[in-house]
């Protein structure tokens, strides 16, 4: 059964070869003006969101603002790692999910189910970008308030390993269920099933997102090594062959 390390390595590898390079050029180019504009943004405004956050600590707290200055540093820096998927993913959305398909059609020799054009692809791929939206904002505002309250913020930061992994599993794993015509909740339940393979994914796929611009050229991999994922361990996990051919 193949591991998220190695679809992670095995997907880097064959978006960059021969014949597939030309499909990651402008997924890149995206990420790596998102990626400059939101990095200066947040260094041009840090100082002044630290000192305000500060302000707003009560005087009887002002012991634990050894505790609350790191703890605002990493609210912050999710915030920024939230914000820059999900900006990315909305804008790429519609080459990686044309990435994914290439992808499946030379590593697996199957072709998606997607019997769509290529504008009404690029289209519905926008609107499942929203439906994802819809589904990680409330989660992600609401343990957003919990990393503010006093004790239960301790485990914040788990809670934000776990749901980043989640995250980052949906994300990607979404390009090519959305390619063989699998529904967004059917999704879900797929991932589910496979728990334990989409948070190591999702997890490794976070952490090579926190890697300053050579996340940019990992990320079309992450698409690759999702299709591999699929294929391995989601596309019949319901006991479904759709899509598969004899061998």
């Amino acid at each position: 059964m193949l591991d998220a390390v190695t679809a992670l390595s095995r997907g880097t590898r064959c978006v960059y070869q021969s014949g597939m390079r030309r499909y990651i050029f402008l997924p890149i180019l995206v990420n790596l003006i998102v990626y400059v504009s939101m990095f200066s943004f947040v260094l041009s405004r840090f100082d002044g969101w630290l000192a305000y956050w500060m302000s707003m600590v009560p005087a009887w707290l002002d012991w634990l603002a050894w505790l609350i200055w790191p703890l605002f540093v990493i609210c912050l820096l999710v915030v920024v790692f939230f914000t820059f998927t999900l900006v990315t993913s909305l804008i790429a959305a519609p080459f990686y999910g044309f990435l994914a398909a290439k992808v499946e059609i030379q590593a697996t020799g199957r072709e998606p189910l997607d019997d769509r054009n290529l504008a009404k692809t690029a289209i519905d791929a926008l609107g499942r970008e929203f439906v994802k939206l819809a589904y990680i904002l409330p989660r992600a505002a609401g343990l957003f308030v919990i990393s503010w309250i006093p004790g239960v913020n301790l485990v914040a930061p788990l809670l934000w390993a776990l749901f980043s992994a989640w995250v980052m599993a949906i994300t990607y794993l979404d390009y090519p269920m959305d390619n063989n015509k699998v529904t967004f909740a059917d999704m879900r339940q797929r991932l589910a099933k496979r728990w334990w393979q989409s948070l190591s994914f999702g997890g490794l796929v976070t952490l090579i997102t926190w890697i300053p611009l050579a996340n940019l050229f990992l990320i079309p991999g992450a698409v690759a090594g999702a299709v591999l994922l699929w294929d391995d361990h989601y596309r019949n996990v319901h006991g479904d062959t759709r899509g598969i051919t004899p061998q």
